[in-house]
C-alpha cells in the first residue's frame, strides 16, 4: 500500500431496497493510516455503505478500489482476502465457544483444528501485546464483558491480516472507561498504519478521534472535511440539515409528591450472588432521578425489578400501593396496569422481537388496549395505523410499519421502542439507555420528550452509561457501586470528576 493511493475509495456507489435509496451516488476517499470517521442520522445509509464495502451488500452502481486498485467484493470472505475486516455494532460472536475458538472460526487452516488453535494461540498472544487487546484466550464469551468481546472482534480482523478496519458504533455498549481505552487501541493501531473507518453518532468521539470526517444525510454523502477544521455545531448541522440544540433546555423541576418508594431492596441472581444490597430511594412527581455507575453494578437488576422482570426481597410502594416483589403477579403486565412504562436497556433481548414486524412490536404488552380492539377480535388494521403515527412522530426511518425489527438500525430500533413506552403517558417512566445507538438529531427529540413528561409530572427514572447525559437531563443523580447506592447529588451541583469517583466507589461524604 502506497502513501500516495488511497486505502480505500468509493466512486459513484448506489444502493436500494425497494423503493428504499439507502444509497445514492456516493464517493468517499480514505487515505491510509488515518482514522476516518463516518457520521450521520440513523438511517442515513452508513451502515448500508459499509456493508458494501465488506461485502454483505451488493451495490447497484459504483466501484470499489482498494490501494488504488479496482476491487469486486461479492462477499465477505473476498473483503477479508483484500485485508478489510469489520466489527458489526452488534457483535457476531458463538456466546458458548472460547476467545480463541471465535477468533480461528472460519480461519482454519488443514485438517486438524489442534495445529489451528495453537498456532492461533501464539498469534493471538503476539498481536495483543502488540496492539494492547490484552485477553484470556480460553475464557468463554458468554462469560465476558462487552468491552472484552469487542477485542476479540477486533483480533479476530487483525488474525485475518487486515489493514482496513471498520468499527460500527463501537461505543455503542461500552462504558466511558472502555471507550477510552479502545480509542487508545485506535491510536496504536493508526499508529502502526492500519485505517480505521469509524462509523458514530457521538460528536465529541469524532472530535476527539479521527483526522477526517465524512457526512452522511438520507443516503447521500454530504460533506468532508479535516475534523480540525470543523465543530460538534457544524456537524450536527450537517447532519439534521438544521441547527441541533447539543444541550437540553429545561426549567427548574416543579417536584410532587412520592410516587414511587424503595426501601432495603435486595436481589440475589441464580448462584446466590447479591446483586442488590438494601438500595432506597425515593422519586417524586414531576423529577427525573438519574441513575449513574458502571455497568454491571447494579443498575439493571434495579430497572429489572422495578419493570416486573425479576424478583426480590424488600419493600416497593407506587403512589402508596404496595408492589408485589414474589408472587404471581410481580410480572411486566403487571406493572403497565399502574401506568409504569419500561424501556429496557437492551432493545433486542428485552424491548423488541427481532422477526416480528415493527408494527407488531409497538403493541407488545399493549395489545389489548381499546383503541386496538374490534368487537371481540384485535385490529391489527388499528395497529398499523397507530404505528405509521409513531413513526412519523419519532422519525423512524424508513417509515414501514410491515418491516421486521431486524431491518431496521440499531437507532430505529431504539426508537421504535421508544414510541411504544413514552406515548403511553406513564405516570412513571423506566428507562435504560435512552439514547444508545441513537443520532444527535433524534437524541436531542428523545431528551425533548423525555423532560416534558417531567414537566406534565410524571416521574422518571433514568439509566446511562453516558455522564453527560445523566448531568443533562436528572435533576437528582444517585450513583451505584457494586450493588449500592452510594450517594446522591443534585445534578447541577456536580460534575463528571466527582461522579466518576464515586462510581469507582470512593465517596467523600464518607471519608
Amino acid at each position: 500500500m502506497t502513501n500516495s493511493a488511497p486505502a480505500i475509495e468509493l466512486a459513484g456507489i448506489s444502493k436500494a431496497f425497494g423503493t428504499v435509496q439507502a444509497n445514492k451516488d456516493i464517493s468517499i476517499r480514505v487515505m491510509p493510516g488515518t482514522i476516518h470517521g463516518i457520521i450521520g442520522e440513523n438511517g442515513a445509509g452508513k451502515s448500508t455503505l459499509m456493508s458494501i464495502l465488506y461485502g454483505f451488500y451488493k451495490a447497484d452502481a459504483g466501484d470499489i478500489f482498494i490501494a488504488g486498485k479496482k476491487t469486486l467484493i461479492p462477499d465477505s470472505q473476498s473483503a477479508i482476502k483484500a485485508g478489510i475486516g469489520m466489527v458489526f455494532q452488534h457483535f457476531k460472536l458463538v456466546e458458548n465457544f472460547s476467545v480463541l475458538e471465535n477468533v480461528v472460526l472460519g480461519a482454519e487452516e488443514g485438517f486438524s483444528l489442534g495445529k489451528s488453535l495453537a498456532k492461533a494461540r501464539r498469534e493471538l498472544k503476539a498481536l495483543a501485546d502488540e496492539y494492547g487487546l490484552t485477553i484470556e484466550p480460553d475464557a468463554l464469551i458468554e462469560d465476558i464483558g462487552v468491552g472484552m468481546q469487542q477485542r476479540v472482534e477486533i483480533l479476530k480482523a487483525l488474525y485475518r491480516r487486515a489493514e482496513i478496519l471498520i468499527l460500527d458504533e463501537p461505543t455503542g455498549v461500552l462504558t466511558p472507561a472502555e471507550a477510552d481505552q479502545l480509542f487508545r487501541i485506535l491510536d496504536r493501531l493508526k499508529a502502526e498504519g492500519k485505517t480505521i473507518i469509524l462509523i458514530t453518532h457521538k460528536l465529541r468521539e469524532i472530535m476527539d478521534v479521527t483526522d477526517t470526517v465524512s457526512v452522511m444525510r438520507r443516503g447521500e454523502m454530504t460533506a468532508t472535511v479535516k475534523t480540525a477544521d470543523t465543530s460538534p455545531g457544524e456537524l450536527a448541522e450537517l447532519m439534521v440539515g438544521r441547527k441541533v440544540l447539543l444541550r437540553v433546555e429545561k426549567k427548574s423541576a416543579s417536584v410532587g409528591n412520592k410516587i414511587l418508594e424503595i426501601q432495603d431492596l435486595h436481589v440475589k441472581d441464580e448462584d446466590g450472588v447479591h446483586r442488590l444490597k438494601g438500595i432506597n430511594l425515593d422519586i417524586r412527581a414531576g423529577e427525573i432521578v438519574g441513575i449513574a455507575g458502571v455497568a454491571g453494578n447494579g443498575q439493571s437488576e434495579l430497572l429489572e425489578v422495578l419493570g416486573g422482570y425479576k424478583k426480590a426481597t424488600g419493600n416497593i410502594r407506587y403512589k402508596s400501593q404496595q408492589i408485589d416483589l414474589t408472587g404471581a403477579v410481580a410480572n411486566a403486565q403487571s406493572r403497565r396496569t399502574l401506568g409504569i412504562a419500561h424501556v429496557p436497556e437492551d432493545r433486542q433481548s428485552e424491548g423488541l422481537i427481532m422477526n416480528f414486524m415493527a408494527w407488531e412490536n409497538t403493541a407488545f404488552g399493549y395489545h389489548l388496549d381499546d383503541a386496538y380492539q374490534n368487537g371481540m377480535l384485535i385490529s391489527n388494521s388499528a395497529i398499523r395505523t397507530d404505528t405509521q403515527a409513531k413513526m412519523g412522530r419519532f422519525d423512524v426511518r424508513p417509515p414501514d410499519p410491515r418491516l421486521d425489527a431486524s431491518s431496521f438500525s440499531g437507532g430505529n430500533q431504539q426508537k421504535i421502542v421508544l414510541a411504544r413506552e413514552i406515548e403511553r403517558n406513564p405516570d412513571l417512566l423506566l428507562i435504560g439507555q435512552p439514547t444508545r445507538g441513537v443520532d444527535i438529531g433524534a437524541i436531542e427529540f428523545i431528551h425533548q420528550q423525555i423532560v416534558a413528561l417531567r414537566d406534565e409530572g410524571k416521574a422518571i427514572l433514568l439509566v446511562s452509561v453516558e455522564l453527560e447525559e445523566i448531568l443533562a437531563l436528572s435533576d437528582r443523580i444517585a450513583v451505584m457501586f457494586d450493588g449500592q447506592i452510594i450517594g446522591e447529588r443534585i445534578a447541577g451541583e456536580t460534575d463528571e470528576n466527582e461522579l466518576g469517583l464515586m462510581m469507582a466507589g470512593i465517596n467523600e461524604d464518607d471519608a
